[in-house]
């Protein structure tokens, strides 16, 4: 049968104006193979006209003068004009009528509220969730701009209205999700743990992921006119390399508060390197955090902070890469550590898009993990949600999350309480513990991901997580932006911590003898009991 017969009255009908194909129906839906041939057809540009035959022709190189932005400006990949998204007031009452577009510099309601980005859901229901499953699939691992990066392979549920040459990405997203089959087993009787690791990631976080989102928008309101002159963040250090890096991709200023004395230097010298201006502050977060916004309200500077919603958008693409890995399979559980509380949201976004849109059924039970030393939603979540009050955080290896005022509490309460979510905590010592425990099972992870496992090992111990349970615990950050913590654990440094789990180096003498008795004593306790 001829191509041209084969796709008469079918979903990819190319009469559409866009270049993405029409929402299939029951009548007309294509089997999976024909429907990814299809979309790659349409997103590559090629004629619609191919002959059915198996194998395909290869897609033609582009021209060597041309780069993967040109191509994408040429042929126009992508839904146009079909979909949108606004800012509205979180969580308002369904009568509100206050919305803002998304190319207004605005942060807050006009109650002084949290904003959310609303997409048109009934625009995204048009095409059901067989479609949206094998677009999104369709995507994963190609170079085409910019559907290369995780968070812009989902461009329609994240900016539907940016244009493709205004984004500004490293192709973040597409992260590992990691099988702890033996810290699974070993120290929690699981075979189904997995780690989706976000800190594998261009600036060795996720907040890549929200960033490319934000700066992207930025760069589209400089090309609007607007008044916006750079950006500007206050951080725990993530947050400051992420914005220096896309700013510094983009040729746009950023301006970065940090806390003096309280970040790796491994995090100081991101924003650094990628030309930042940074203010060393004598303060903690929460005055960074103060100080920022009071800037951003005089200066044309645009906020980057979690207070901006639009970072949410990109984040939330994780919780969608979790299913899309599972084969679009719901896990039981996902624990996400948790300071500021935007993340623990977008998880929650992502997981209820997909549900919402018809791609899986339910979204998991989410755990939000805190450091205990810096534990506020802990403390309201194990209240029974009846008073929040603010705390000074104290000092935690998991600098990252050493928040106590965080911005988004609003929100991670709403996600919990939607998810049948729980809230954990772990102190200093059972978090330094736990990412011991699990770099001695092959992983190097951060501080914020031992309160993760932390949290998984409690609920575990106490039979709130099953065995069986599949369950995914985010890591959040590179363990190799925290190596002198875990030289200070594995030295024995630590005051008032036992560090029951260091692996100190030996001290030997350079003579064959004194190094044979060393490694029989070392190999006959690691030899097999019988």
């Amino acid at each position: 049968m001829a191509s041209s017969s084969l796709f008469q009255g079918s979903p990819f009908t190319f009469k559409c104006k866009s270049s993405v194909p029409c929402p299939p129906t029951k009548s007309n839906a294509l089997p999976n193979h024909l429907i990814i041939k299809a979309q790659s057809q349409s997103q590559s540009g090629s004629p619609s006209t191919q002959n059915n035959s198996v194998p395909s022709a290869p897609k033609q190189r582009r021209p060597a003068d041309e780069n993967i932005r040109e191509e994408a400006r040429r042929i126009n990949v992508g839904h146009r004009h079909q979909f949108s998204a606004k800012y509205v007031p979180f969580n308002a009452d369904p009568s509100s009528t206050e919305s803002y577009s998304l190319d207004e510099i605005v942060y807050r309601s006009q109650s002084g509220g949290l904003l959310d980005v609303q997409h048109d859901m009934e625009a995204l229901k048009k095409y059901d969730g067989e479609y949206w499953r094998n677009l999104f699939d369709s995507r994963v691992g190609k170079t085409t701009w910019p559907y290369g990066s995780g968070v812009w392979s989902k461009k329609e549920w994240v900016l539907p209205e940016i244009d493709s040459d205004d984004i500004v990405s490293a192709f973040e997203g597409n992260s590992n999700l990691f099988w702890a089959e033996r810290f699974g087993k070993q120290f929690l009787g699981m075979n189904e743990l997995w780690v989706k690791h976000c800190g594998i990631s261009h600036t060795g976080s996720f907040k890549d992921l929200g960033m490319t989102v934000l700066v992207s928008q930025v760069n589209r309101l400089r090309k609007m006119n607007r008044p916006v002159v750079g950006v500007g963040c206050a951080s725990t250090g993530d947050t400051s390399a992420a914005l220096s890096a896309y700013c510094a991709s983009a040729g746009i200023p950023s301006i970065v508060f940090l806390p003096a004395n309280r970040i790796s230097i491994a995090q100081l010298v991101q924003p650094i390197a990628n030309g930042a201006f940074v203010l060393s502050l004598d303060t903690d977060f929460d005055g960074c955090m103060q100080l920022i916004r009071e800037v951003t309200a005089e200066l044309p500077i645009y906020l980057a902070n979690s207070l901006n919603s639009l970072r949410l958008e990109g984040q939330k693409t994780a919780a969608i890469e979790i299913l899309q890995q599972f084969d679009w399979e719901v896990p039981d559980w996902v624990i996400v550590p948790g300071g500021n509380l935007g993340n623990i949201y977008a998880f929650y976004k992502g997981f209820r898009m997909c549900k919402d849109l018809g791609l899986v059924d339910r979204i998991p039970r989410l755990v939000c993990a805190q450091a205990a030393n810096a534990n506020p939603l802990y403390l309201y979540f194990k209240s029974g949600w009846k008073e929040f009050n603010a705390i000074r955080a104290s000092p935690t290896f998991a600098s990252a999350i050493q928040i106590g005022d965080p911005v988004s509490i609003d929100r991670a309460v709403y996600a919990l309480k939607n998810s049948d979510g729980i809230v954990e905590e772990a102190t200093e010592e059972e978090l330094m513990d736990a990412m011991a425990q699990a770099d001695s099972t092959g992983m190097f992870i951060c501080p914020h991901t031992g309160v993760a496992l932390t949290a998984l090992i409690k609920l575990r111990n106490s039979g709130v997580i099953k065995p069986t349970d599949r369950t995914v615990v985010v890591s959040t950050a590179h363990g190799l932006k925290f190596t002198q913590s875990k030289i200070d654990y594995h030295s024995r440094a630590i005051k008032d911590m036992a560090c029951r789990f260091a692996n100190p180096p030996v001290q030997v003498k350079a003579d064959f003898g004194s190094v044979m008795d060393v490694l029989q004593k070392y190999l006959l306790s690691k030899a097999p009991k019988h």
